[in-house]
């Protein structure tokens, strides 16, 4: 038994007949033909698992089919590999599998491998010679470009030596898959196991499980605890991203559950239709891919047909990079940064592939301006975790974004996003507007510029008017109040807005009167001055100064909006100096007598119970009095 068990995954690929699965053997000891239909027809149909020890670590190894008819199944394989061993035949060379199998292995991101060129008992060593040049040239700028060709026999042994020797250097060059991710498997297979119940196998694509998680298998939506794992065959506590590992949830009904559905951690992943990707478009002969032309679709261990839209341009033609949309047949589980593949449905061939950017509602229109700049900036952001969370914020719906959003959307644990979160607080990035809720500062520009643009227009359009109210803000923005209140604070903060009589104004800003309004102004004022305690009301100040009606109201509310009246209450307006008067009598009068009974108060301004009510109310209102039946008190001298 090795020392160390390691979460790399390595994985053959070739054409049909090339010697892989007899490779496999040759270094596992184990038979990956478990099908009596590939024991009896002595070919691969599915894939095979097996552990691998290499020194002092055992790797897995996944063996994968090279018939063309199996191509969906040797993609469901590559998911899990993160090196390769292309299996070329000296008789043979290179075939169409073999190169279909390489653009695939390309396009799914493999980048670590080493070719073996096996049945060399079957040719000369001249021949040998001769297969090994041609596979270098074959290889030539591709990601096996200079990779050890390695001639081995898996009758003779010839050559195994230094086979196995290379191997355990590839596996020394490859990095292992990050553990720190939300957990999730694509699912190869399910099955029954009699006194457990249900098994599901598979190699996760990311993060790690123990025993006693909860889990949730997609798009079934069916919820569980993992009661047992296998890791490479053997029972373990925890199954890590890149191990061949069983997992045991004994209520899931093992029948429902099929290859390319999804194991994961509840709240992070929904089954969708829509994806926006970023295709690598093969050169092929005659190529014409239509707007909405059907194509198989391939992420994960799932296969599913799709139509495609291309968001750069028209129908795709020309090999290069294109950003389009997806749309499956059925709603499928895929994550930012997942690679796919694609291929026609007639004639079937592979034509391409890439990385998925994110699930989306609906389709895209191509049209709408900017469209493709957000795209290629989000798909440059999802390729790491931190720039993907920051992004997120940024592009948050309603400027702002939680904690439970972000990891959500994101696809990130609790755990790490605190701990990116801190660092983009550190670098200045965000704005924390409450308890676990995010605003960069980058949208936080642009949305203090929206409202400075508003309160300007305003000013434009209402010359008159001291400002705008944080209601007209609001119904303007639909903002939520913590985002517009932390704004409006901002805003405050650096002097880029004044608040004067509860409306906001630029500072540079000074209220214009017509000559007549101002007039009108003047004198409607000083009336309510000189009856500070009987205020008149509109018909008598229409008597008074012989003002329309209609300029009467206008210019009242003017002198609202700009503090000189104040309502009190009951259809009464009193001037600010009437009002402050009141309350100076008031303090002092209490704190003589200790209190003041109702009564009393029309005395100590000179006026009638119609006015003293509605203005005594109006201090109790305003939090200068306390009230105890028809005794006042002033609040701050009691609780």
């Amino acid at each position: 038994m090795a020392e160390t068990q390691i979460n790399i995954t390595l994985g053959t690929a070739g054409h049909i007949d090339h010697g892989k699965t007899a490779l496999v053997k040759s270094l596992t000891g184990c038979e990956t033909d478990r099908l009596r239909e590939e024991k009896e027809r002595g070919m691969s149909i599915d894939l095979g698992y097996a552990p691998c020890t290499l020194g002092d670590l055992e790797v897995g190894i996944v063996d994968v089919p090279g018939h063309e008819h199996f191509i969906k199944t040797m993609v469901a394989g590559v998911v899990g590999m993160d090196g390769v061993i292309l299996v070329v035949a000296a008789d043979d060379g290179v075939m169409p599998q073999t190169r279909e199998h390489l653009d695939i292995l390309t396009l799914l991101g493999i980048r670590h491998g080493l070719v073996a060129l096996t049945k060399i008992d079957r040719v000369s060593a001249e021949d040998v010679e001769l297969a090994r040049a041609e596979l270098a040239d074959f290889l030539e700028g591709t990601f096996l470009d200079g990779a050890p060709i390695l001639p081995v026999s898996n009758v003779t042994g010839q050559g195994y030596d230094l086979f196995y020797d290379a191997l355990q250097t590839l596996v020394g060059q490859i990095t292992p898959k990050t553990t720190g991710g939300v957990f999730r498997l694509p699912v190869d297979r399910a099955f029954s196991v009699q006194g457990y119940g249900t098994v599901v196998a598979g190699i996760p694509v990311c993060g790690q499980a123990h025993i006693g998680d909860e889990v949730v298998v997609l798009p079934h939506n069916l919820a569980g605890r993992m009661k047992r794992i296998e890791v490479y065959g053997r029972p373990s506590g925890v199954v890590l991203a890149g191990q061949c590992a069983a997992l045991n949830v004994g209520h899931w009904e093992s029948d429902v559950i099929r290859r390319g559905d999804t194991v994961t951690l509840p709240g992070y992943f929904s089954p969708e239709a829509w994806y926006v990707c970023r295709l690598r478009l093969l050169p092929r002969d005659k190529l014409r891919l239509k707007q909405g032309g059907a194509v198989k679709f391939h992420t994960g261990t799932t296969e599913v047909n799709a139509v495609v839209y291309n968001l750069e341009a028209g129908e795709l033609r020309e090999p290069g990079e294109y950003l389009i949309q997806i749309r499956t047949q059925t709603p499928i589980v895929a994550g930012p940064g997942d690679h796919f593949i694609l291929r026609l449905l007639s004639p079937t061939q592979t034509i391409g592939g890439g990385t998925i950017v994110e699930a989306v509602s609906r389709r895209l229109k191509r049209t709408r301006t900017n469209v493709c700049q957000e795209l290629q900036q989000r798909a440059a952001a999802v390729r790491s975790d931190a720039p993907f969370v920051e992004y997120c914020i940024r592009t948050a719906p309603m400027l702002t974004a939680d904690e439970t959003q972000l990891a959500a959307r994101a696809k990130v644990l609790p755990g790490r996003l605190r701990e990116i979160l801190a660092q983009l607080t550190r670098d200045r990035k965000l704005i924390g507007i409450s308890a676990g809720r995010y605003l960069h500062r980058d949208t936080a520009a642009e949305a203090c510029q929206q409202v400075l643009g508003f309160v300007g227009q305003h000013h434009t359009d209402a010359p008159d008017s001291p400002g705008v109210t944080w209601e007209q803000i609001k119904l303007a923005t639909r903002w939520e109040k913590p985002v517009l209140d932390g704004l409006i604070v901002m805003l405050k903060t650096d002097a880029r807005l004044v608040e004067r009589h509860q409306h906001l104004a630029l500072p540079s800003h000074r209220a214009m009167f017509a000559q007549q309004d101002a007039e009108h102004l003047a004198a409607i004022e000083a009336l309510f001055r000189e009856r500070a305690f009987q205020p008149p009301s509109g018909e008598e100040i229409v008597q008074a100064t012989g003002i329309p009606l209609a300029a009467v109201e206008k210019t009242l509310k003017s002198l609202r909006e700009h503090g000189h009246l104040v309502w009190v209450g009951q259809g009464l307006l009193f001037h600010r100096e009437a009002i402050e008067l009141a309350r100076q009598r008031l303090i002092e009068h209490i704190r003589q007598e200790g209190r003041l009974e109702s009564v009393k108060f029309k005395y100590l301004v000179d006026t009638t119970r119609k006015y003293a009510l509605p203005l005594l109310d109006y201090f109790d209102r305003s939090g200068l009095l306390r009230r105890d039946g028809n005794t006042r008190y002033l609040k701050s001298d009691r609780g």
